[in-house]
């Protein structure tokens, strides 16, 4: 059961009628009657509600009440799972951390109606809506109208003079592990051959798909990654029709960037390919073909914002930066671990370009790059670093793609 709708009416409407007829004060937050038959949410809330109990019972700190939107739902084994999880690990580390949480919210206004009751009902101190369509203009509008609370997006980009000042954007370079699974998907690959479902060909999966090639071109110049695109994160028919295709062209080692990557990983094992995972841990899916994966580390970085508003810090003054970024030495991504089929040999390689991100050595975007229709779109002389703005906008495909923006 939804704790946002019940017998057609919205949980924030159901709460003034409540608050309406009540001459007494309401302190119980409301969707904790029905959370325990609410699915993946009931757990969230009830270790919340517990936490912040045993907060007020030792009176030493204030909760920090803060909602999590996701766009699909909590176990995904992708997108919205990985930060889930890290949802979780901040109620589970501290005890004064109050969560709200809302699963399966479209990137529609429904994102606003959402928003406007986490902070009008539940009273949340900030919000993090986690999926990338939730930004513009959904979250621009409604920081404006709701100015003391922080609104902390995944991927939006923030422009100073433009974007409201309690509006943070954070976010991984996950190509960095997507180039090193790259590195061990073209040392594994039999036919030199690797296929990239992707959702939409907007910048952050541009640079998936790109550094996933880079990184396989890498140590092997010849191979080729063929993307298709589905127009959609979650399109379950179009990722099994694409890996489907694949296989039969011959690719034998898939990758791909939408919100649950279970059909890909399933379909690929069912053909007996090689896959490699995004978002979360995939193994379970795929035991024989799974290589490893690009993973989030939302645990690390939610518990430590949390723990930083909590010490009054906010994104308005400058306490927390109004732009967030970090890859795999700073804790935000890393490496699923290697699977059954990872030879030793392939697993050392990956791990000496690894070693390399780690200490700071590695660019991946270093002339010269061409794109796939031969133009130069990184110079000899260019050297972009993770944090140059050229690459949040990223519109190109890089040589070794087979496919379009679009296709």
């Amino acid at each position: 059961m939804s704790n946002r709708q019940l017998f057609g009416m919205s949980r924030r409407q159901i709460m003034r009628g409540l608050l309406a007829t009540s001459a007494f004060g309401l302190t119980a937050k409301f969707g904790t009657g029905c959370s325990a038959n609410s699915g993946a949410d009931s757990g969230a809330n009830k270790s919340a509600d517990t936490g912040a109990e045993s907060s007020a019972a030792g009176g030493k700190d204030e909760p920090l009440t803060i909602g999590f939107i996701y766009v699909g739902p909590k176990d995904d084994y992708g997108y919205n799972q990985a930060h889930a999880e890290g949802a979780a690990a901040v109620a589970k580390k501290f005890s004064w951390a109050k969560l709200v949480e809302e699963a399966n919210v479209p990137e529609t206004t429904a994102v606003v109606e959402s928003m406007r009751s986490m902070i009008d009902i539940d009273g949340v101190n900030a919000l993090f809506p986690t999926s990338f369509g939730y930004y513009d203009p959904h979250v621009l509008k409604l920081a404006g109208d709701y100015p003391d609370v922080q609104f902390l997006h995944a991927g939006g980009l923030y422009q100073e003079g433009t974007t409201p000042k309690n509006i943070g954007s954070y976010f991984g370079y996950i190509d960095e592990a997507q180039y090193v699974a790259g590195v061990v998907a073209a040392l594994t690959s039999k036919t030199g051959k690797l296929g990239f479902v992707g959702a939409k060909p907007i910048p952050q999966v541009l640079r998936n798909i790109n550094s996933f090639t880079l990184g396989a071109r890498s140590v092997k110049p010849e191979i080729t990654t063929q993307v298709v695109f589905t127009g959609n994160w979650a399109e379950p028919i179009k990722e099994a029709e694409a890996t489907n295709s694949m296989a039969d062209q011959g690719i034998d080692v898939v990758t791909c960037h939408v919100d649950s990557p279970k059909v890909v990983m399933e379909t690929a094992e069912k053909r007996g390919i090689f896959s490699s995972g995004y978002h979360a841990n995939q193994a379970a899916l795929a035991p024989k073909g799974y290589l490893t994966g690009a993973e989030w580390d939302w645990s690390n970085i939610y518990t430590q914002l949390a723990e930083e508003m909590h010490a009054g810090k906010k994104v308005m003054d400058g306490g927390i930066p109004h732009i967030l970024r970090g890859g795999l030495k700073e804790g935000f991504c890393k490496l699923s671990p290697y699977g059954t089929a990872v030879s030793s040999e392939t697993q050392q390689k990956a791990e000496a370009v690894k070693a390399q991100f780690m200490d700071g050595s590695m660019v991946i975007y270093k002339g010269e790059v061409k794109d796939n229709k031969g133009n130069v779109v990184v110079a000899t002389s260019e050297s972009l670093k993770q944090q140059d703005p050229k690459l949040e906008q990223m519109d190109y495909l890089v040589e070794g793609v087979v496919g379009s923006i679009g296709s």
